[in-house]
């Protein structure tokens, strides 16, 4: 399995409010990626997805082992999300400063051949197969919400005003039900998690392309540049990981 994250502040961003996780060159065990989008003034945002990528990987490494069963490896992704909700609120609630401060997280987890996914917000996770983007999380936001209700088509969405509002992140509100996903697993699959500000310049197919063209590093980098040849309205963080021959 070869994976690597990368992060970019963008063209208009002051300062970079992604956070990521990723495991040690020489560590094999947990194969655990995460990315966070925080948001919130005053710095906020950064500590909030500081919180989430480092709770979450604490979490996650205290508790997980090889011999752990699907719904364990669900109730333990979902109590690291918990987790770091609980820190992220009370510290906002301590610090005005802080106030609402929340972070979006997505989390990739490869476990005895099978993938897991943490996921709230609207920072994505996809999966490439065949030639074929899918992708596996659905958007906590607005403009998801009316695309489900029939109100707007997904094409619409895309160029939505309001497809910036977000309705579910941690930290923002006492209790989170963060969405716990199991997929599958198939040789040479390509996962891709990454920040909204991938996602709001380049589409799902110029995201494939790109993936399918290159090295993960060089794909991360080349999909940073394409996002930020596009304007880079928002920090951008790609993470790319590549399956190989399961269970090897």
């Amino acid at each position: 399995m070869i994976g690597v994250i990368k992060s970019d502040v963008g063209k208009v961003r002051s300062n970079n409010e992604d956070s990521f996780y990723f495991p040690e060159t020489d560590k094999s065990f947990p194969q655990l990626y995460i990315v966070a989008d925080g948001m919130g003034g005053h710095q906020g945002g950064e500590i909030a997805s500081e919180i989430a990528v480092n709770e979450v990987s604490s979490y996650i490494n205290s508790n997980l082992s090889k011999d752990c069963d699907p719904q364990k490896v669900k109730r333990i992704l979902e109590s690291s999300i918990i987790a770091a909700n609980n820190k992220i609120h009370f510290m906002s609630m301590q610090h005005r400063e802080y106030s609402g401060m929340g972070t979006t997280i997505t989390i990739a987890l490869f476990h005895n051949g099978s993938l897991y996914i943490g996921h709230v917000g609207d920072s994505r996770a996809y999966r490439i197969r065949n030639g074929k983007i899918e992708q596996l999380t659905k958007d906590h936001s607005l403009v998801w919400q009316l695309v489900e209700e029939g109100r707007i088509t997904m094409e619409e969405a895309e160029t939505h005003p309001m497809n910036h509002i977000i309705t579910k992140a941690l930290g923002t509100d006492e209790i989170v039900e963060p969405d716990i996903l199991e997929f599958d697993l198939k040789d040479n699959d390509i996962i891709v998690l990454c920040s909204d500000g991938l996602t709001n310049m380049l589409d799902n197919d110029s995201i494939k392309s790109i993936v399918c063209s290159f090295e993960p590093e060089e794909a991360a980098l080349k999909l940073i540049e394409q996002a930020n040849s596009k304007g880079g309205h928002d920090n951008i963080t790609v993470g790319i990981i590549k399956a190989g021959k399961v269970g090897l």
